[in-house]
């Protein structure tokens, strides 16, 4: 059986790229920061992971170990209004490191992953019982 091809044309030294600088910013941000600090204690051990995460979901690549929902959820400081800040500074960084159509693949990609885990977010607080507010 043959490996799916990549999402997008990427490396996974651009992955790699990408993450320590997304995380660089992530550190400096005045609202980000502060909720990663929070939760973070090995810098280099994170960025290793979610590389291996995008890795996975890029390039369909074995290592990736976890639940990005689960994850969010138990934090308990990821507000749903976090998203639209990370997906931003994502966003910024892509354009920063990539070529236009690695950083617009990848982006889309972290769009609709964003979208998921928010929802989940909002979830957590929700009432039990109650509709979920499938508006985006």
């Amino acid at each position: 059986m043959t490996q799916p091809l990549a999402r997008f044309p990427i490396t996974e030294d651009d992955i790699d790229r990408v993450v320590a600088a997304f995380y660089s910013r992530v550190r400096a941000h005045h609202m980000l920061g502060p909720i990663f600090a929070d939760r973070i204690d090995d810098w280099p051990e994170h960025e290793a992971k979610i590389a291996r995460f995008w890795k996975g979901s890029i390039l369909h690549k074995p290592g990736y170990e976890g639940s990005p929902m689960i994850a969010h959820r138990r934090a308990g400081t990821v507000q749903p209004g976090h998203f639209p800040v990370w997906l931003g500074l994502f966003d910024d960084t892509l354009r920063q490191e990539l070529d236009p159509i690695a950083a617009a693949g990848w982006s889309a990609l972290a769009h609709r992953i964003g979208k998921g885990l928010k929802m989940g977010v909002e979830d957590v607080g929700r009432p039990k019982g109650e509709i979920p507010n499938l508006r985006l």
